[in-house]
This record gives structure tokens, C-alpha cells and sequence, in this order.
């Protein structure tokens, strides 16, 4: 692993946790590389989701696949962020969702086995997890809450505010789907804001 990788995942891990130098060289080893290739899966739909992985350099997504064969956008994952299926990692079940790498793809992955291991040689590294996770499900209420009550110009002009980079990197029909719109309107919104040059 190249050493501004390791450091991303370092400088993510202290965002959130005071993690001593002698610790992190303990999270470190437990992580292994993986590249995925773009348009090829981490994780296929039917699998048991059995690690975690963050990303440090590319661009994945989740989705689930409807009756009628239609993307839905779950998750967007590029440098410095998480990614996998919680809900297949905490019941074992086979996961309804599938991880692709929309870019070439390196993440430093770690098997949910080890980490439970080292939530008791590195505790803090537990709390850094609760304080994610929490992170990660209130934005998903809040992200529903949207999608529910806000119209979808106004779920995508906070989308480009949160996230600037988005737009250059990931294919407007992903956009249109992680907001829930169809591309279609997703163009109209864009047409619409580039009138009144927004």
C-alpha cells in the first residue's frame, strides 16, 4: 500500500477518534488492498457482505435493482469514504444490494471479523464505528425526509453544494437515481438552472 493511502485512512480514522500512533499501526496491518476495475463489482446482489471497505482513490456506488430492472442509487463512495452492505454484515443474509466501481477503483478493505477482533485490542477504533454509523443513519433520515417533503431542484442544488465533484465524475443517470428522479428530469432541472444561471 502507497503511503498517502494509508495516511488518507489515518486522517479519517483521527476525524473522529483520538487514535495513538502504536494503535493505528494495528489497524493498519488488519487492512488489505483491492482494485476493482471500472464497471466490475466489489459486491454482487445474492453475496454475503462480510467486510467493510474505505475508498482511497476512484469512485463506487450501491444500488438495488427493481422488478422492472431499474438502478436505484443507495450509496455514493469516493476518497475517504466507506463502503459496503450493513444490513447483510450485521444478519448475515445475502445482500439485495450491488457495490460498482464507477472509476477504477482502490479500496483498503477489512474483513468484519477482524474488526470485531480489534474493537477489543484498539476500543477507540469502536467508537470511531458508533460515531460513523450514527453519522451515516441520520443522513440517510434525513436524506429520506428530503426525498419525501423537498422538491427535486432543491434535493440537487444541495446535493452539488455538499458534494462540487460529483457533477464531473459521476454519470448524470446515477445522480438522477441516488436523487430519485429520472434522468429526464434530472435534464430539465439543469436546463432550468442554466437559464436563470444558477
Amino acid at each position: 500500500m502507497e503511503k498517502h493511502h494509508i495516511e488518507l485512512l489515518r486522517k479519517t480514522l483521527l476525524e473522529k477518534a483520538d487514535i495513538l500512533d502504536g494503535d493505528f499501526e494495528k489497524i493498519r496491518t488488519a487492512f488489505r488492498p483491492r482494485f476493482i476495475k471500472k464497471k466490475k463489482d466489489l459486491l454482487r446482489v445474492g453475496e454475503v457482505c462480510k467486510f467493510h471497505a474505505f475508498v482511497v482513490k476512484g469512485f463506487m456506488r450501491s444500488f438495488s435493482v427493481d422488478h422492472k430492472g431499474a438502478d436505484h442509487v443507495i450509496q455514493i463512495a469516493y476518497e475517504g469514504h466507506w463502503v459496503g452492505d450493513l444490513y447483510s454484515i450485521f444478519t448475515g443474509k445475502p445482500s439485495n444490494l450491488c457495490i460498482e466501481a464507477v472509476e477504477d477503483t482502490l479500496v483498503l478493505m477489512i474483513e468484519s471479523k477482524r474488526l470485531e477482533e480489534l474493537y477489543l485490542e484498539v476500543p477507540i477504533l469502536e467508537r470511531y464505528f458508533r460515531k460513523t454509523l450514527l453519522s451515516a443513519y441520520v443522513n440517510t433520515l434525513q436524506r429520506l425526509n428530503s426525498t419525501l417533503s423537498e422538491p427535486a431542484e432543491a434535493r440537487y442544488l444541495k446535493l452539488i453544494e455538499d458534494q462540487p465533484g460529483l457533477l464531473r465524475r459521476a454519470p448524470l443517470s446515477h445522480i438522477a437515481s441516488y436523487l430519485g428522479i429520472t434522468p429526464e428530469s434530472l435534464s430539465r432541472i439543469r436546463k432550468h438552472l442554466h437559464a436563470n444561471k444558477l
